[in-house]
């Protein structure tokens, strides 16, 4: 493709449609859907945890997800939103961030580690 006729922003945002999934934001846990090949087999492995990060630029934005695994570890992945390799994303709960990265709890352990729900009125909520 030439770049002569598009501007920055344009070739920045080709292929970005919309992918139908829940609007979630910093602090909210979520379940990301992926679809795993081994083989000649495919499944579906579901990777839950709290959103600590988002990067928005276009078609490469991503956001990360951690959770606690095994033996109290901390388990991040990164996820590209527009990856065809993302089945589908399933809201859990929203959390309560006063930050644009949470950064800060991979130092936290335990119940420290734990991002609060944000807790909204049922007029709001609807």
């Amino acid at each position: 493709m030439k770049a002569k006729k598009y501007t920055r922003e344009t070739i920045r945002d080709m292929g970005t449609e919309d992918r139908g999934f829940p609007a979630f934001s910093i602090g909210d846990t979520i379940a990301v859907s992926q679809r795993i090949k081994e083989g000649d087999k495919e499944r579906i492995q579901v990777f839950e945890g709290d959103v600590i990060a988002m990067h928005n630029k276009g078609i490469s934005s991503t956001f990360t997800i951690r959770r606690i695994g095994a033996n109290s570890v901390g388990v991040e992945r990164i996820f590209p939103i527009f990856s065809p390799k993302i089945d589908s994303i399933k809201f859990i709960r929203k959390g309560q961030a006063r930050r644009a990265k949470l950064y800060y709890i991979r130092q936290r352990i335990g119940k420290a580690a734990r991002v609060a729900e944000k807790v909204e009125s049922q007029q709001k909520a609807e």
